[in-house]
């Protein structure tokens, strides 16, 4: 389980603003993250909530919402539900329950007759429909937009203070923005097409990408393997997930006069992907991709849960992008996983990918 303390807090704030009531729930249905309108709907505090088992404040109705509860990778849309909130509070409520990574889901909630903007104004067949995170980001980032005009405006009529002040406005809604980016990404159903990849063009493109942004802040050893061919992936995402790995080692390192990332690709055996539950196929996964760092690896209090949304060890993270990268590698009928090696003090991050080819 997550501790609360573990998620960030710029994205616990960005939630404190919403007027819908949103609950982030762990896989086994404690609550992780309450904002201020979901202490007000449940007529709890946030310290009374977390920790503690959504039945006990919320009980619905209709059993359907029980059942894609019990479903992590559901997406639903529900309106006008009847829910019983603590002992005697019986309401009507739309809700909108969206998975954001393996086994955690996003509950967000609003009276019946609020105006929620999540929601189509007429109720889907038997009350529910596939809706949710794609309408809340464009509702938010239309507003956004807004602001960040008139911030720019505002910039070119003042000097000194009042322009870095404007400035501080534009940055803090450009960072809002990619929050919501990264939110669409978690919840987004549809995986891209895979195709044939040369492994070795992504990791040309990132390494480029962070030498010019900060040049001479790390050096970069590569142990390759030049006999690996192309493994079925999708380039993009490819370049999203290693330029997360990337960064994230170079900020871990920094100030750190030694720092260094290796970039290693080498055949491994034995590692595969069962096609389905209760299917007894497999698809291998020969082909590594290492991303090493030797910096001061990850605390151990989140080492465990640093591919869960909201952790992080940063001051100014929101705890999304090892979430994001976990979603895309799965996409990509991959895996990816985080190991310390304290004997050499490294910290590992191992992306194992299937080979384009038939028959491996």
């Amino acid at each position: 389980m997550v501790a609360s303390a573990a998620i960030a807090p710029d994205a616990a704030a960005q939630l404190q603003s919403l007027p819908m009531a949103v609950v982030m729930l762990h896989a086994d249905r404690t609550i992780a993250a309450a904002n201020a309108a979901a202490e007000n709907l449940l007529e709890q505090s946030a310290r009374r909530l977390i920790g503690r088992h959504l039945s006990e404040f919320l009980r619905f109705d209709d059993a359907r919402i029980g059942l894609a509860l019990d479903q992590p990778d559901t997406n639903l849309a529900a309106h006008g539900m009847r829910v019983q909130i603590g002992r005697n509070s019986v309401r009507e409520v739309d809700i909108s329950l969206s998975p954001v990574a393996e086994g955690w889901q996003l509950l967000v909630l609003n009276e019946s007759g609020a105006g929620s903007p999540l929601f189509d104004s007429e109720p889907a067949a038997e009350g529910f429909a596939v809706r949710g995170p794609d309408i809340l980001a464009h509702e938010i980032k239309n507003p956004l937009a807004a602001i960040k005009g008139a911030a720019q405006l505002i910039e070119r009529q003042l000097d000194g203070p009042g322009r870095r002040l404007s400035g501080l406005i534009t940055a803090e809604v450009d960072r809002i923005a990619l929050l919501i980016d990264q939110m669409q990404s978690l919840t987004r159903r549809t995986a891209a097409p895979v195709r044939p990849c040369n492994i070795y063009e992504p990791l040309s493109r990132v390494r480029e990408i962070v030498e010019t942004a900060h040049p001479d802040t790390v050096r970069f050893v590569e142990q390759f393997d030049p006999s690996i061919p192309p493994v079925l992936a999708d380039a993009d995402n490819l370049v999203q997930v290693l330029l997360n790995l990337i960064t994230n080692a170079r900020e871990a390192m920094e100030g750190q006069d030694d720092a260094c990332i290796t970039l290693t690709t080498k055949f491994v055996s034995g590692v595969r992907l069962r096609l389905s539950r209760g299917d007894d196929r497999y698809i291998r996964l020969p082909v590594e991709v290492r991303v090493s760092d030797n910096g001061p690896g990850i605390d151990a209090d989140i080492a465990e849960d640093i591919f869960s949304p909201f952790v992080t060890s940063k001051k100014t993270g929101q705890g999304l992008g090892l979430a994001l990268v976990q979603k895309l590698v799965r996409d990509m009928n991959g895996r990816i996983v985080h190991e310390r090696d304290t004997v050499q003090g490294l910290t590992n991050f191992r992306l194992f990918l299937p080979l384009a080819t038939l028959g491996n």
